[in-house]
């Protein structure tokens, strides 16, 4: 193992930055699997508890229990936006580096139901006018709907590249 850099000059970020031939995969992934899941932890809890809490009173035309950061819907759509997809983010990277562990199905399970609570908790507390369901959905949707392409455009490649294989084979063959 490499001594840790002491004194003046020494690059830090460079030390800690990842190595493919120092850092093994189980590593890699156990120290994505904890970032990540403070990612969850984080923005589930933003969305519950937005920047500004709660009206606790029905009055002056507000309703308790409604996000009060709502009321400046620009900021509150950007906030809201950004908040789901990283939780949305973080739950596919949880739920892909978890992929064929022990009890896989109950950690969808898990995912599943918390991103329910989410959606939920975030529609319970934005005012009606302040949220538009389709946004929240196509974000939330996004980190899965971007990783499917990738996967069907690797799987159409990999395809594509095993018949020209065949058919430079066959003619050189």
């Amino acid at each position: 193992m490499t001594p840790i850099p002491i004194g003046r000059g020494k690059n830090w970020l460079k030390y800690f930055q990842y190595e493919e031939e120092r850092d093994t995969p189980s590593d890699t992934r156990n120290i994505l699997l904890i970032v990540f899941t403070l990612v969850a932890a984080v923005t589930f809890q933003a969305g519950v508890n937005p920047p500004g809490g709660v009206w606790q009173e029905t009055s002056d035309g507000h309703i308790a229990g409604r996000a009060i950061f709502a009321s400046e819907k620009p900021a509150y759509y950007v906030f809201l936006i950004f908040n789901t997809m990283a939780f949305s983010n973080s739950i596919l990277i949880i739920v892909s580096l978890t992929h064929k562990f022990p009890f896989h199905f109950e950690i969808w399970v898990a995912s599943v139901s918390m991103f329910v609570t989410y959606g939920s908790a975030i529609f319970a507390i934005s005012p009606g006018e302040s949220i538009r369901l389709r946004y929240v959905l196509i974000t939330a949707a996004g980190p899965f709907v971007v990783r499917l392409v990738v996967l069907v455009f690797n799987l159409l490649l990999r395809k594509h590249v095993q018949n020209l294989q065949q058919e430079s084979h066959s003619v050189h063959g």
